[in-house]
């Protein structure tokens, strides 16, 4: 399925329905007066997230929504039937703007929750409505309410409990699916990952956690370079943040750069991801040159009061004390909450 995590689209409530100009007309009932119904509801637009649905490929490729038009209203006082609402199912963790203004107007974070886009109108009154003493045939009734209608810019964060952040080929598609059962396409080239994949985790008793693979990032992603800034969003609803580092190749082979430079870049596109839990990792120690480095590399973190683990995601060697700091930071985090 093709990831898609941006989409535009315009919707319109459905138009109320006009309200009728009738008059009794029965046998024996002369004069009966007026009798005119008033117009049904116009239909809303109402999104829906729902588990069933993994991106906004949908909406990338049907970019109008109209809901139905209320009924006409009738005569001998009958109001006009109600147009059903129409249900737009978007995936759990769509952001819903205004595409003119950049407001949000919805954050659909849970599977279930609901948010009414666009208000169908109100139908228009029968010209019973309108009888008074001295205006006992009124011949006019009102017409029905157009609908809300709106322009949306659709977004799409993934929700998953730990992200994986680093620079390109620093190990992320083969640490996750050494840990779960996701196979993104692992090589040995900048960028092999070019949509983020998720991937369940299991570790020893405790519940499972989800695991978001972030395309790399690379130095300026904030301002545009690269493709980071394009997934950057999908790690702002992550609880952790397993930073990975790969010292084994140039230009970065320094442990401490490749760290900073990275938590720059985050700094840069939203400095609330640096509050974020970080778990810092070495990978690729399965490499000669990379073990060489790694106790430097550790002492060196150690001094800024940062725990660095070193790990082989191929080899595996190093993984079981990554996961459980994962675990411990998830439970903590659990457990401060109200």
């Amino acid at each position: 399925m093709k990831f898609v995590d941006e989409a535009k689209i315009y919707v319109k409530g459905g138009h109320g329905g006009a309200g009728c100009v009738s008059f009794r007309r029965e046998k024996f009932v002369p004069k009966g007066g007026p009798d005119g119904g008033d117009g049904g509801k116009g239909g809303d637009v109402i999104f829906r997230a729902d588990r069933s649905h993994h991106t906004l490929l949908d909406l990338k490729y049907q970019q109008h929504h109209f809901a139905k038009n209320g009924g006409h209203g009738s005569g001998n006082n009958r109001t006009g039937r109600s147009a059903d609402d129409l249900i737009v199912i978007v995936p759990p963790g769509t952001v819903v703007k205004d595409f003119e203004t950049g407001e949000i107007l919805a954050d659909l974070s849970k599977p279930g929750q609901t948010f009414i886009v666009a208000k169908g109108g109100i139908g228009g009154k029968g010209n019973a409505h309108f009888k008074t003493s001295t205006h006992q045939t009124p011949r006019f009734a009102q017409e029905g309410m157009e609908g809300e209608e709106r322009q949306l810019k659709m977004e799409l964060k993934l929700l998953a409990d730990v992200g994986l952040i680093g620079f390109p080929n620093a190990g992320k598609s083969t640490f996750i699916s050494r840990v779960s059962a996701a196979r993104p396409k692992i090589a040995d080239y900048p960028f092999t990952t070019l949509t983020p994949h998720l991937g369940v985790v299991k570790y020893k008793d405790s519940p499972g956690f989800v695991v978001a693979d972030i395309p790399g990032l690379i130095a300026g992603a904030h301002e545009g370079l690269g493709m980071g800034i394009q997934f950057l969003r999908h790690v702002e609803r992550t609880i952790v943040l397993l930073h990975l580092i790969d010292i084994s190749e140039e230009p970065n082979t320094d442990a401490w750069k490749n760290y900073t430079a990275i938590n720059q870049e985050l700094k840069g596109y939203n400095p609330q991801l640096l509050k974020k839990a970080q778990v810092v990792a070495l990978n690729k120690i399965d490499l000669p040159v990379v073990r060489e480095k790694a106790k430097k590399s550790v002492a060196q973190f150690a001094k800024k009061g940062i725990m660095l683990y070193p790990f082989s995601a191929a080899t595996g060697e190093g993984l079981q004390d990554i996961l459980k700091k994962i675990v411990t930071l998830l439970n903590h985090t659990e457990s401060d909450e109200p």
